[in-house]
């Protein structure tokens, strides 16, 4: 039995023990708050803030089941506290359990504990075989593109990732004679390292096209093409001349081409300040975009076939196809349709082919049925001159509303996300445009990079937040970081021009870069363990894609001289393994490139072993919050 002292005691005394009590029990209550507002009911988890849709990703990524909620904390009342909560005047006190005191100290870190930590050693990663060079996982499985090899809609060019047990466990090798790339602008105009990309074929095929040349150690691009063999920059004077409400620059910002070539296209719209991603299928146009990413282009592999583009509705101003090899009409004009998804209300697709000026019969056909389709999509068409055609989407929907009935294609169900691109299949039918006009009623550049877009309402996340007051935080918070980085790291001198965001978040990282002047484009990755953020990244002029960083990533290796990831692999550790993650980083990172990582303390020590295995250098550095701060930043050097 434990003796009790009466109140009557001394008041010195009566304070020491009302002193000590009452630390005591706040400390207990403080921890029961804790262990309540941590228990699996509770957490809000970075993971949950970020997921775009709850049906959608638990049927794509089932997540792993709760631990058991911890026992509950009983805390004895003691008439410290009344029934109200007040402190109260009249309550007793015991004698001092010296060791709840020294448990106590244990919580709070007056006493370390005997601890036994398990450390798994990372073994070296070795060199995968010299056929490798060039590997892309998912789009090289032989075995499954085996599969599709007599279908003619393109299945055998889509994606196909190798399933466990065959995953890329080695790091790919670079070519013999491999040197740092030529720095932009001059690899747009003149030349990039033979020993770089060592494929002789595409010049010897398409040498007479003026697209590419051998110059003793170096290709060189003319700026020519199939269609514009006067130079690239004399047909955009010709497209602006055809339509000029186009505005390269200004009103049109984000571009896409397709069946690129090596990208002159989009190498030349840099000059006029338009990003022009460009794109194609692995196929027998040997490595086009391998060489577009080593002049420097925004460039990455992907293809028309049966599943929608990883990018959002109304992402491109305009969409380029000078004999892409895209056969529009096929299959009811499913692939015509989610060029329609893809195009910016009011937004500009170009056709520069030969049914388009040749009068052979055949060719003719095909030029009704394209012209056919068009207008059946209320597409108007604007000028048809020499080689090119020019279409305009419609601004609203009008049009559609307006159609008979039993027009084709028919509208798309208005319950149908036209953002959610994982995994979809195409559908013949067409995205209605949103009634309160987002998306068309976007500011002209570079206004709109700063300003929130309107489509920032419609991104599926914590309503309880002002999304314009996180889209400014976010812009804030990067360019202090950013241009810290230019000072601490001196980004300015990196030479840097592809650079990845591998968790993108607003984009507000590529803002950063382009309003500090460091002069670069960024690839905005937009992973699908988040929310969907993309429709955001295109309404501010830059580009980006969805992805699964528990897959490879559809480009060649040594595509990008930055990768960028902040807060990712505390994350994307829930859902699967972080040396995979950073095995496939290594495989786009180029020889003599960075890695920068912001992320929790928690997860720094093992992507240092990862590093190391990785044969990278790797060095952590505070951030300006300090050495006890919850985060660490990771510079990581890819050695040449």
């Amino acid at each position: 039995m434990v003796s009790m002292v009466p109140f009557a005691t001394s008041m010195s005394e009566l304070s020491k023990y009302r002193t000590i009590i009452g630390a005591t029990m706040i400390t207990l209550l403080s921890l029961s708050l804790i262990f309540y507002l941590n228990s699996p009911s509770r957490t809000i988890g970075l993971s949950a803030l970020s997921t775009s849709s709850p049906s959608r990703n638990d049927r794509s990524f089932p997540q792993p089941s709760s631990p058991p909620p911890p026992p509950a904390v009983l805390v004895e009342r003691t008439g410290i506290l009344d029934n109200t909560g007040a402190m109260s005047n009249d309550f007793e006190v015991g004698e001092i359990d010296q060791s709840v005191l020294e448990d106590l100290g244990n919580i709070n870190g007056g006493k370390t504990e005997e601890t036994k930590s398990i450390e798994v050693k990372i073994e070296r990663f070795k060199f995968c075989d010299e056929s490798l060079r060039d590997y892309v996982p998912c789009l090289d499985n032989v075995e499954e593109i085996k599969k599709w090899n007599q279908s003619e809609r393109g299945e055998k060019y889509e994606r196909h990732c190798p399933k466990e047990g065959v995953k890329l466990d080695c790091l790919v090798p670079r070519p013999v004679g491999y040197q740092i790339p030529i720095p932009w602008p001059k690899s747009r105009d003149e030349q990039v390292w033979f020993n770089n990309v060592p494929h002789p074929r595409l010049a010897e095929d398409k040498g007479g096209q003026n697209w590419i040349s051998i110059m003793n150690d170096k290709f060189i691009f003319p700026g020519g093409g199939t269609q514009f063999i006067h130079g690239a920059e004399q047909y955009l004077d010709q497209i602006s001349k055809m339509v000029p409400d186009i505005k390269f620059g200004v009103h049109t910002r984000v571009a896409l081409d397709v069946g690129c070539g090596v990208a002159s296209f989009g190498a030349f719209l840099f000059g006029q300040n338009v990003t022009a991603l460009s794109i194609a299928p692995k196929d027998v146009h040997e490595n086009q975009i391998q060489f577009a990413l080593e002049r420097g282009v925004p460039a990455m592999l992907a293809v028309f076939a049966t599943h929608r583009l990883l990018y959002p509705s109304q992402a491109f101003e305009l969409i380029h196809c000078s004999r892409c090899r895209v056969n529009w009409t096929r299959d009811d004009g499913i692939l015509l349709i989610e060029v329609n998804r893809l195009l910016r209300a009011g937004g500009y697709f170009i056709w520069a082919a030969q049914p388009v000026y040749k009068h052979e019969e055949i060719l003719q056909e095909q030029w009704k049925e394209m012209q056919d389709l068009a207008t059946r999509m209320c597409w108007k068409l604007l000028k048809k001159e020499g080689y090119i055609a020019i279409w305009q989407k419609p601004l609203n929907n009008s049009c559609y509303l307006n159609r008979k009935m039993e027009t084709q294609p028919p509208l798309c169900d208005p319950s149908e996300d036209p953002d959610y691109v994982w995994h979809v299949s195409l559908k013949a039918c067409i995205t209605p445009l949103p009634e309160n006009g987002f998306g068309s009623n976007i500011l002209e550049w570079p206004a709109r990079l700063r300003n929130p877009p309107e489509r920032l309402q419609t991104i599926d996340m914590d309503g309880h937040i002002s999304r314009k007051d996180l889209f400014r935080a976010e812009s804030k918070y990067w360019n202090d970081i950013i241009d810290s980085y230019i000072r601490v790291y001196h980004w300015g001198d990196l030479q840097l021009q592809n650079v990845m965001d591998m968790r993108a978040g607003f984009g507000g990282f590529a803002a950063a870069l382009y309003d500090l002047q460091v002069n670069c484009w960024v690839m905005n990755v937009v992973p699908v363990s988040g929310f969907n953020t993309l429709p955001v990244l295109y309404d501010r002029g830059l580009i980006g894609v969805m992805h699964d960083w528990c897959e490879p990533f559809d480009t060649y290796p040594r595509t990008y001289d930055l990768l960028h990831a902040a807060g990712l692999f505390s994350v994307e550790k829930k859902r699967c393994n972080i040396s995979t993650i950073m095995l496939e980083m290594d495989r786009i990172l180029r020889p003599g490139g960075r890695v920068y990582i912001r992320d929790s303390v928690v997860v720094m020590r093992e992507l240092q072993d990862i590093a190391n295995a990785l044969g990278w250098v790797p060095a952590l550095h505070d951030t300006s919050e300090g050495p006890h701060a919850s985060l660490k930043i990771l510079v990581c050097e890819k050695r040449l």
